[in-house]
């Protein structure tokens, strides 16, 4: 596996693989558990929101930066962080690895890539965030096994 820079061609096959890993968190477990009123008005448009956000994602002079995974010539991940230098704090934006590659030691290394780029431009500490539903337990047990502290948090949904 090879860990490189975002470049501009990564854009789309970055889509497809954002889109290919967590579709199934919105369509099998948002919508189903919220229903479909608040499944549209708060996530409808996932797909065209990853389109807009992704583009936006690496622009080093902002301090947004991706890192690619790449093995045998194909993208098996991403993830993307950006650091605010006067809060000494990075952020993982978005981590992406294609279903195949779950598991193994691809999301470890582009954490660690990541964390290391952070250290380098004066973080001091990093945020992570993710769902505390089912789908994304094993998203906290791998963040977990990083060292890091899940703060618990709740957000409530409600048709009125």
């Amino acid at each position: 596996m090879n860990i490189r820079t975002y470049a501009d061609a990564d854009l789309q096959p970055l889509i497809d693989l954002t889109i290919d890993t967590f579709g199934p968190f919105f369509e099998d477990s948002f919508r189903p558990l919220v229903g479909d009123l608040i499944y549209t008005r708060q996530h409808g448009d996932w797909q065209d929101a990853y389109r807009k956000q992704l583009p936006g994602l690496h622009d080093p002079a902002e301090h947004k930066h991706v890192a690619v995974a790449e093995q045998d010539g194909e993208i098996i991940g991403y993830v993307a962080w950006h650091v605010e230098p006067s809060r000494s704090k990075g952020t993982v934006v978005l981590l992406g690895v294609a279903e195949e590659h779950r598991r193994s030691t691809s999301a470890t290394a582009l954490c660690e890539h990541a964390f290391t780029a952070m250290r380098a431009a004066g973080a001091q500490y990093v945020e992570i965030g993710t769902g505390g539903d089912p789908f994304h337990a094993p998203a906290r047990a791998f963040y977990e096994s990083l060292g890091c502290v899940k703060l618990p948090v709740a957000v409530y949904f409600r048709e009125l």
